[in-house]
């Protein structure tokens, strides 16, 4: 791997990087604001809560990726299967009108000689 494709690596690990602390940052508020609303629970149970639903939306988080990661595997499988296709094609067809010229030239050529 040179130093550019390193760079962009590193740059791609470090914006998934921020993109999952700004998510896990959210998930903390959105579970703390709905604890500080319900009346009647010890710190421990708002504690509790927070840490369940935090591993909650790790989980979350993870199986989308899973997903989303599974989903672009089988769009680029896809992709390879029809662009070998295509590439067969094109130089099935470039045979074959190499041929036709190469006929059509000798036909020339013997048309001429005679």
């Amino acid at each position: 791997m040179n130093a550019s494709e390193e760079a962009a690596r590193g740059l791609t690990d470090i914006e998934e990087f921020l993109y999952w602390e700004a998510h896990l940052e959210a998930a903390h508020r959105r579970v703390a604001d709905f604890t500080a609303r319900a009346p009647g629970l010890t710190q421990e149970q708002k504690i509790d809560i927070e840490r369940w639903y935090l591993e909650e939306q790790r989980y979350v988080a993870r199986m989308v990726t899973e997903h989303i990661a599974d989903t672009i595997s089988v769009v680029e499988d896809d992709h390879h299967i029809r662009f070998g296709r295509w590439l067969r094609g094109t130089l099935t067809a470039m045979v074959l009108i190499t041929a036709a010229m190469i006929g059509l030239c000798v036909a020339v050529i013997m048309g001429t000689s005679s």
